[in-house]
């Protein structure tokens, strides 16, 4: 089944780290703005997400900022050293 999606949302795809950009229309905190990603992609709203963002934030353009995010807002995902 085929979704209209608009402009924005298709362009937004098309870009690094974009491709699940729009599919979450309940959610409110995201991580890709922070990584130079399309508005609306890396979710980070639950632990479990935040966790996602960060194993995929190599696709970003900028993955330090993914995991900038997720780190600000779940500390306790920070990586040890």
């Amino acid at each position: 089944m085929a979704r209209n999606l608009s402009a924005s949302v298709r362009s937004a795809r098309t870009k690094p780290g974009g491709s699940n950009a729009g599919k979450y229309p309940s959610v409110k905190s995201f991580a890709g703005p922070s990584g130079s990603a399309p508005k609306g992609s890396y979710p980070i709203n639950t632990r479990a997400r935040a966790k996602s963002a960060l194993q995929l934030a190599h696709n970003a353009p900028d993955p330090a900022g993914i995991r900038r995010a997720v780190v600000a807002k779940y500390p306790g995902l920070k990586k040890k050293s």
